[in-house]
C-alpha cells in the first residue's frame, strides 16, 4: 500500500491522506489515533484482498461496535456518523505505472461495521459495488473513456444471519456475474464493447491476485499485526498446534518445530536471530533444549550471552530478562522465511534497553529493503534516529522515500496526520511547529534556559 485515506473513523472526523512508504513509522501522543490507523489498514486488506467483512474486534485490536468506531461530535449531546469512508492506493511492485485505488464505506449493520460500498478505480477502468442488507447487489462499471454502464440488481440468498453471509462472493464473482448476461438498461452510450468488458474483467480480479503469493507454502499474505505486549516466557513448554496469534503465543513451540523437523531453516533463522541478539547485546546464542526424541516431548528455550573473553552461562529464557522474551516473538516473525509482505508493528521497543531500540530500527531498515513493508507504532526517538542515520549512511539500501514519518497531531476534538520525509542526509522534511515541542521544552529546562 502507498497511500491510505480516512474519514469519520475514530478520532479522524475530517478526509486524512498519509503516505506509506516500505518503512513507515507512527508517531505521536497517546491516543491520537495511531492503533487505529493499523487496524484500518489490516481491515482494508481483508476487504479488498480476502473478500470478508473485517472484524474490528479481532486481536489486538478491539474497537467495540460502529457506535464506538464511527467518528462522535458533540452538538449538544453525542451523535454518531451514519458511515465512515476508508481506502488506499496500491502498486504493483513491478510497475509503479499499474496502479489500483481502492476504497469502501461502512455503514452500521446491527452494530458492526459493514462496507457497504466499495469502489476500484484502475488504469482503465472501474467498478462500483453497493451491498444491501438483503443481499442486493447493484454494480457499475466504466471505462476511462468516459462510458459506463449498470447492471441490474442482482439478488443472493444467503444461509443464516451472520453477516458474513452478506459477504461470501469475491470482487472478481460479483462483477462476472452481472457482466455475463445481467447487464442492466440504464447505460450511458453504447452496450460495453468486447474490449471494454475484458478491461473491466482484468480489473475485478486484479486485487484478488494481488492478494495471494506466488509461491510459497502459504498462500495468503495478510499483515501480520503485533501487540503491544507479548507472550510471558515458560521455563518450560509443551507443543501445541500451531497458530498464530499477536502476542507470540506459538512462537516456542513454531522453533522446536523447526529444530526437530528442519535444521536448515532452523539453523538459518537461529543465525538471523543470534546476529541481531549480538548487535542489539540482548544475547549471543539461542538453542532449543528437548526433553525427548518425540515432537510431543516438552522442550526450553535457552539464551547465552557471552562475556568479553569466553562463552557465559547457557540459562533458560525465563532466567535472562524480560526483555528478551518479549522481542523473540517479533523477530521471529520478521526473520521466518515464511513471514507475509506486511507486518504492522505496536511499540516494538517495549521493555528493551535503548540500544537495543536503536538495533530494532536497522533491522527494520534491513527488512524493508528485501520488499517487505512494515508499520511501525512507536514511542522509541531511539528507533527513528537509527533509522535516519541508516538512509543517511546507505546501511541497508534504503532511499529517503523508502521511508515515511507520519506524525499524529491531537487537535481539538479530533486528530490529523502528518506525512514527514526524510532527505539524503536523513534529516526530517515538513515537520509541523508542535513535533517535538516536548523534547525541546526538556532540553531548554536542562540547559536552564
Amino acid at each position: 500500500m502507498d497511500k491510505i485515506t480516512l474519514k469519520g473513523y475514530r478520532s479522524f472526523r475530517e478526509m486524512q491522506t498519509a503516505r506509506l512508504a516500505p518503512l513507515t513509522l507512527l508517531v505521536g501522543e497517546n491516543s491520537t489515533g495511531k492503533t487505529s490507523f493499523l487496524a484500518m489498514i489490516r481491515a482494508l486488506w481483508d476487504v479488498a484482498f480476502a473478500d470478508r467483512v473485517p472484524n474490528f474486534r479481532e486481536d489486538p485490536y478491539d474497537f467495540g461496535s460502529f457506535e464506538a468506531i464511527a467518528y462522535s461530535h458533540v452538538r449538544g449531546e453525542s451523535a454518531v456518523a451514519r458511515s465512515f469512508e476508508a481506502g488506499f492506493v496500491h502498486s504493483a511492485s513491478s510497475s509503479r505505472n499499474d496502479v489500483l485505488d481502492f476504497s469502501a464505506t461502512f455503514k452500521n449493520y446491527d452494530g458492526t461495521p459493514f462496507p457497504a460500498k466499495r469502489k476500484l478505480q484502475g488504469k482503465e477502468a472501474w467498478i462500483d459495488v453497493d451491498i444491501d442488507k438483503k443481499g442486493g447487489v447493484i454494480a457499475q462499471f466504466g471505462t476511462t473513456q468516459d462510458k459506463k454502464w449498470k447492471s441490474k440488481r442482482l439478488t443472493y440468498t444467503f444461509y443464516g444471519d451472520s453477516i458474513d453471509r452478506l459477504f461470501p462472493m469475491s470482487n472478481s464473482l460479483i462483477m462476472h456475474s452481472a457482466l455475463d448476461d445481467k447487464m442492466g438498461s440504464e447505460t450511458d452510450g453504447d452496450n460495453p464493447s468486447k474490449d471494454d468488458l475484458n478491461k473491466i474483467s482484468k480489473l475485478s480480479t486484479s486485487l484478488r491476485r494481488r492478494g495471494r503469493r506466488r509461491s510459497g507454502r502459504f498462500p495468503s499474505l495478510r499483515p501480520f499485526s503485533s501487540a503491544p505486549i507479548r507472550s510471558r516466557p515458560r521455563r518450560t513448554y509443551d507443543p501445541i498446534r500451531l497458530s498464530q496469534d499477536p502476542e507470540g503465543e506459538y512462537i516456542p513451540a513454531y522453533l522446536a518445530n523447526l529444530y526437530r523437523g528442519n535444521s536448515d531453516e532452523w539453523q538459518d533463522l537461529r543465525t538471523s536471530l543470534e546476529d541481531f541478539g549480538r548487535n542489539s547485546g540482548l544475547f549471543d546464542d539461542i538453542a532449543i533444549m528437548s526433553f525427548g526424541e518425540t515432537a510431543g516431548a516438552p522442550f526450553q528455550i535457552r539464551i547465552r550471552k557471552w562475556g568479553k573473553r569466553r562463552k557465559g552461562v547457557d540459562r533458560n529464557l525465563i532466567d535472562v530478562g524480560y526483555g528478551v522474551s518479549q522481542a523473540l516473538p517479533m523477530l521471529t516473525e520478521l526473520l521466518r522465511p515464511d513471514s507475509p509482505q506486511m507486518f504492522l508493528l505496536q511499540q516494538p521497543e517495549v521493555h528493551l534497553h535503548p540500544s537495543a531500540q536503536a538495533a530494532l530500527g536497522s533491522l527494520f531498515c534491513a527488512v524493508a529493503a528485501q520488499g517487505k513493508q512494515l508499520i511501525v507504532e512507536t514511542h522509541s526517538d531511539y528507533i527513528i534516529d537509527r533509522v535516519r542515520m541508516d538512509v543517511r549512511d546507505n546501511t541497508a539500501g534504503l532511499k529517503p522515500d523508502d521511508v515515511s514519518i507520519l506524525y499524529f497531531e491531537r487537535g481539538d476534538l479530533d486528530v490529523k496526520i502528518h506525512s514527514i520525509r526524510l532527505d539524503e542526509m536523513g534529516n526530517l522534511s515538513n515537520t509541523p511547529h508542535s513535533y517535538g515541542d516536548f523534547f525541546m521544552a526538556e532540553t531548554r529546562r536542562l540547559l536552564g534556559v
